[in-house]
């Protein structure tokens, strides 16, 4: 379970507090207003911002006094994270302690129509296409904790359906407890168990 018990974080003097409960495997959408902190959380989950005061705990260990790379979180930005001065299929195999799992891989670039692309680099591609392999990235590492800031924006409807489709169903195939912020319903009532309106 992800317990987020009193968290606040002091921003340009506004407090933002947060108070929520998780459970493992399970995917909750994250929504609200512009400015109320979507982002936010999911940047105090993955460490890069500090709170104030309160706790985040993972199965009952802290995650606070973590840092980035030790905590169990995997966490897509709205820039895509990719490396631009390696390969696309060099960016998706990085993250894994052992041997990338090289198969997975090659079906879900093939399920997403980005598998023509393994041997370019970043730069080369259009937003979607980056969009679509930062997000196979994002899923397929093997930290149980999945966090995803607006993954689909650049995506047209046919294509944001089926990534959101894949998203869950990888999730759930692989026990990933997935925090998703959207300000689309429809990602919410493709993907999530449940949803958590920030106000």
């Amino acid at each position: 379970m992800l317990n987020i018990q009193n968290l606040l974080l002091e921003l340009d003097g506004w407090p933002l507090r947060y108070n929520m409960q998780i459970k493992a495997g399970e995917i909750v959408a994250i929504q609200g207003v512009s400015g109320v902190g979507k982002t936010t959380l999911l940047n105090l989950i993955g460490g890069y911002q500090t709170p104030n005061s309160g706790s985040i705990e993972w199965n009952q260990e802290a995650l606070n006094r973590l840092s980035v790379e030790e905590r169990p979180v995997s966490i897509l930005f709205q820039d895509h994270n990719l490396f631009e001065h390696i390969s696309v299929m060099e960016n998706l195999c990085l993250g894994f302690k052992e041997q990338a799992p090289l198969a997975t891989i090659k079906n879900a670039t093939n399920y997403l129509e980005v598998s023509q692309h393994l041997d370019k680099k970043p730069a080369t591609l259009s937003g979607g296409q980056r969009q679509r392999i930062a997000l196979i990235r994002t899923l397929l590492r093997p930290e149980p904790i999945v966090l995803l800031d607006e993954p689909f924006a650049e995506l047209d409807p046919i294509t944001r359906k089926k990534a959101a489709l894949w998203c869950k169903e990888q999730a759930k195939s692989t026990g990933k407890t997935v925090l998703l912020v959207t300000h689309q319903d429809e990602d919410v009532e493709r993907m999530a168990d449940r949803r958590i309106v920030l106000s």
